[in-house]
Order: C-alpha cells, then sequence, then structure tokens
C-alpha cells in the first residue's frame, strides 16, 4: 500500500512538471505576455499607512479579503502563520508575490510589496485599463462587503501596544478572559457604567448636533489590586472596540503622543495606565501640557467613535485641570476588599454563598486595621481552591497577622525611640516623641480616610 501511494506521487510530479514544460504551458504564458504588452494597465498601490502615518484602514481590510481567495492557498508560495486556536493555520500572501482574482469576468492581480526604504507594506492592483471604469467601484464595494461578513463571522478583536524604535503600534490578537459578569464590583455602578456605554454607541448623531467629538472618557482609580485593568478590558469587550494600551513611557515627546493618537482606527479603546503616578513622576519625557492635548486638544478631535480610559491609584493629589469635565467624563471609583466584595469572589471563586467562617472575616474587614485587595484575596482564593475552609482561615491568618505586625511594629518603634532619647538631648528627645505623635496621627487619619471612601459615590457621570 506504501509503494503504491509512493509511485501515485511520483507521476503526480512527473505529470505536473511536463505540464509547465509543455508546448501548451509555453504558449499559454507566451498569449499572456502579448496581451499585457498590448493593452494598457492601470496599476493602483493601496499604502499599509498614509503620509501622516495613520493606518490606512482600506489596506487591512483588502489584506483580510486577500487572505480569503482561494488562489492564495492554490499558490506556489504562500505564507503560512498559526491562528488563534490550536492547530488554525493562516494562509497569507508572501512578499513580493501575486494572486490572481476574477470579478464580473475580469482579472484582476494583487501583489504585495514590502521593502526596507518604503514607510510599512504596499498591495498593488493590476487592471487593464478598458475594464477599469466598468469594474474598479463595484470591485472595491465587494471587498468591504465580503470583509464586512468575514469580521462579523469572526468578530476578533485586537490589542495595540506602542513601540518606542519605531514609534508605531504592534497589535496581537485580544483574548483577555473579563467580562461584566466576572468584574467583581458593586452591580450598580457596573449597570451604570453599561448603560452609559450603551447610550455613547447610539448618540452619534446627538454628538453631532451639539458640535462634540463623538468620543466618552472614563477615569478609573483606586488601590493597586482592585481590578482597573480587568475592568478596561471588559469595556472594550463589551462595545467591541480594539483596545489601544498606550505606554507613556516609551514616548519620547508631544509630537509623538499626536501622531500615535492620528495612528488609532475608529471603534477603538485608548488606555493609559497609572496616570498619576507618571504626572507626578520628575523623569517624564511627556509635559503636562501635551498629555492634556492628547486628551481634548484639536488633534484628540480628529477622530471619532474612541473610549479613552485613564486609571490612577488616587487622584487627589493631581492638578484638577487633568479631571475636569470635558476631559474626563465619568469617574469610578474602586475600592478594596471589604465584606460585600468577599462574599462575591467566596461564590466565583469557591463556589459557596455562606459559611461558619464568614462572621469573623466581616469583623476583620471592617476593623480596618488592614487594607487587601481583591487581587490578594483572589489569589488566596485560588492556591487553596482545593478546600474552601482551608482558604477562608488563610484568609483569616492573614488579616490577623497584618494587623498583629502593625501593632507589634508601632510598639517596636516607640520603644526604640525611648531608649535611645535617654543618652541624647532633650531638644532630640522633644523631637522624636514630636514626630512619633504624627506617625500615629496620620495612621489614624488613613483609617478614617479608608472608611470614608468606601462610603462615598462610586460613579460620577458629569
Amino acid at each position: 500500500m506504501i509503494t503504491e501511494l509512493i509511485a501515485l506521487g511520483v507521476i503526480i510530479l512527473i505529470i505536473r512538471l511536463l505540464y509547465r514544460t509543455s508546448i501548451f504551458n509555453i504558449s499559454k504564458n507566451w498569449v499572456t505576455h502579448l496581451q499585457e504588452k498590448f493593452h494598457i494597465h492601470n496599476i493602483y498601490k493601496i499604502p499599509q499607512y498614509n503620509e501622516f502615518s495613520q493606518e490606512n484602514l482600506l489596506f487591512r481590510k483588502i489584506s483580510t479579503y486577500i487572505k480569503s481567495l482561494h488562489s492564495v492557498e492554490e499558490s506556489d508560495y504562500a505564507a503560512l502563520y498559526s491562528g488563534d486556536k490550536p492547530g488554525d493555520v493562516l494562509v497569507s500572501l508572501g512578499p513580493d508575490q501575486t494572486v490572481i482574482d476574477t470579478f464580473l469576468d475580469v482579472q484582476l492581480k494583487w501583489t504585495y510589496n514590502q521593502h526596507e526604504n518604503v514607510q510599512g507594506a504596499v498591495l498593488m492592483l493590476r487592471v487593464k485599463s478598458r475594464d477599469k471604469k466598468r469594474i474598479l467601484a463595484p470591485y472595491i464595494q465587494h471587498i468591504y462587503k465580503v470583509v464586512d461578513e468575514i469580521e462579523l463571522r469572526k468578530k476578533e478583536l485586537r490589542v495595540y501596544l506602542n513601540n518606542c524604535q519605531t514609534g508605531k503600534w504592534r497589535s496581537f490578537p485580544f483574548v483577555h478572559p473579563s467580562t461584566f459578569d466576572t468584574i467583581v464590583l458593586d452591580n450598580e455602578v457596573k449597570n451604570k457604567v453599561k448603560n452609559d456605554l450603551e447610550q455613547y454607541l447610539k448618540s452619534k448623531q446627538y454628538y453631532s448636533k451639539i458640535g462634540r467629538v463623538w468620543r466618552r472618557s472614563y477615569l478609573l482609580y483606586g488601590g493597586s489590586g482592585t481590578g482597573k485593568s480587568s475592568f478596561a478590558a471588559a469595556m472594550s469587550k463589551m462595545i467591541s472596540y480594539d483596545l489601544y494600551d498606550l505606554d507613556l513611557s516609551k514616548v519620547s515627546n508631544g509630537s509623538d503622543l499626536k501622531t500615535l493618537l492620528l495612528q488609532t482606527s475608529r471603534k477603538s479603546l485608548i488606555l493609559v495606565e497609572n496616570l498619576d503616578m507618571y504626572l507626578m513622576g520628575s523623569s517624564a519625557s511627556v509635559s503636562l501640557t501635551a498629555v492634556l492635548n492628547y486628551m481634548d486638544g484639536v488633534v484628540s478631535s480628529c477622530g471619532d467613535e474612541r473610549v479613552m480610559v485613564f486609571t490612577m491609584n488616587c487622584k487627589n493629589h493631581i492638578d484638577p485641570m487633568v479631571l475636569r469635565p470635558g476631559r474626563v467624563d465619568v469617574h469610578i471609583y474602586f475600592p478594596f476588599c471589604d465584606f460585600n466584595v468577599f462574599k462575591a469572589l467566596a461564590l466565583s471563586h469557591l463556589g459557596i454563598k455562606e459559611h461558619k467562617l464568614f462572621g469573623q472575616v466581616e469583623e476583620l474587614l471592617q476593623g480596618g486595621t488592614r487594607v487587601i485587595s481583591p487581587a490578594e484575596i483572589s489569589e488566596i482564593m485560588i492556591s487553596n481552591r482545593m478546600s474552601s475552609s482551608r482558604a477562608i482561615k488563610t484568609i483569616i491568618k492573614t488579616l490577623q497577622n497584618d494587623k498583629g505586625n502593625i501593632e507589634q511594629g508601632g510598639n517596636n518603634a516607640i520603644d526604640r525611640e525611648r531608649v535611645s532619647g535617654d543618652s541624647d538631648e532633650s531638644g532630640s528627645g522633644n523631637k522624636r516623641e514630636g514626630s512619633i505623635a504624627m506617625q500615629e496621627i496620620r495612621k489614624l487619619y488613613g483609617i478614617m480616610k479608608l472608611r470614608n471612601s468606601r462610603r462615598q459615590e462610586s460613579l460620577d457621570l458629569s
């Protein structure tokens, strides 16, 4: 059986070789050559970027269309890429290769060119001059229709990262698992955000009527590990917008920041994380003015259908100009873990609604002796997911140990000051006592501020 298959394969190769070298094939190639020589052709270039370094959406759509052609798979030279799912193989047109398409009985040739001295890649369409008026506009409409059907069927979102060397975006498949159903946050807050996003999607004519750019901006603020980044990913997936994750540390100046903004496409969510840390840092390469212009300047008004999301750990020390209405429309507070958040995590991670140790956890969390993030609680539950009792006991132990460390650390600090004060001058001892008193006041103020912040309104729709 194996011998017969090998013999059959050899016969097929011989037939294919004879066909390519036969008189018929040579004659066919000569006829094609003569036709191309005596017929004037038009060549259209579709560059990947325009003169302003903005992505050419037509290039993206045509690339998707060409990948769907059967002639690409049948070509002698093609590039193979792994798909998003295991076992998926994507066939694409290789560099400097040509693929033939037929539309309304007219032959069209696509060539993919990518040279080092050219900014980005270029797709070239070759069509006979006598057919261009009849074929070009319907053909482009046909491409748009096919690609729309492919995108509707596929619904693939992408995440874009800015590259410090090229000053452009690089894209990857966006497969973040977070959704509004999995995010642990007050349901009323989540519903208000969802309703606000849904209303934004339907408001194109309203924004045009009042002379405003069709854009919406959000501030997600709260401590580290409270779920701000995951919430931004869930927003992107809900409205089916590509996510542009802007890293300000990779931007050299304000001009590059504007260029990156112009390169974003419609239906995109632009995420800027840890904006407060960047603005308060001393080594920032982009000025505050550049950031403000990025948020609502003239350049930012050049693109509709964009959602901008900024995250901060704390907004109390940020210049009010940054957060004024128009630059930031919606403020969403992400609290540290309280008992309600703990119960939601216990239900999603451990599958339990009640437990005999819940009362002890509630007492420790309400005591305010230790601030713990939902991410830390989540990690403990994941590590002990095989036993809910062990997970809750570990959380209780963590809270109790932190409480003991805080109390013991404070007493040791006071004792050390007292011991060293015996051998110092009285003025130095008074300074230390004043410093200790200030530390105790700040500690008490921090606990009161945390409790008050949990009572404040989580969402402010300006």
